[in-house]
């Protein structure tokens, strides 16, 4: 409930209350200084994402296996990751099966999202289960996260992209 910078000033206190549950998290120097870097090259990370993004959605646009993320006309995306969804059904293999073939050739992917539900400490704590849940029970069965920074080069890009390719056509159904 108060500004910890103000504790040893004329202004400041050393009592406090705790309004709520959570978790208290100071940035470091080093953390702000970081940041602050990141700030200048803000633009030119975002660029290239962007560019990233459109030379996925440009490969993976005729593959109807594959839906790829959609943006809003009158929105931007930051591209901090780049989503697609299998279609159920469209694949012989599941979508953790998806991810060891790309894995296996060389591609690392990932699942950003996985339910609450599906965490140990809420379904122990909350008895959560899919139940309620069944939008984010599909969509954890269909997505996978590509690799997508700035530093990626289009080669790199590329062969992500004839990789996704290359494991859809094999396991086409």
């Amino acid at each position: 409930s108060k500004d910890a910078w103000k504790r040893y000033t004329n202004e400041g206190s050393w009592h406090y209350d705790v309004l709520e549950a959570g978790y208290k998290y100071n940035m470091t120097d080093i953390q702000a200084a970081l940041g602050l870097a990141q700030l200048k090259k803000v633009d030119w990370m975002w660029t290239r994402r962007k560019q990233i993004a459109e030379q996925y959605s440009g490969s993976f646009a005729h593959l109807p296996e594959v839906r790829i993320p959609q943006v809003k006309s009158d929105r931007e995306s930051a591209w901090h990751l780049y989503v697609i969804r299998l279609v159920p059904g469209a694949l012989t293999i599941d979508r953790n099966q998806f991810m060891e073939e790309l894995r296996d050739i060389g591609v690392m992917s990932s699942v950003h999202f996985i339910p609450l539900f599906r965490h140990p400490y809420y379904a122990n704590e909350f008895q959560y289960t899919s139940q309620p849940f069944p939008v984010s029970a599909k969509l954890y069965d269909e997505i996978v996260s590509l690799p997508i920074y700035p530093a990626m080069t289009d080669e790199d890009v590329a062969q992500v992209a004839e990789s996704v390719e290359y494991v859809t056509r094999r396991f086409r159904r």
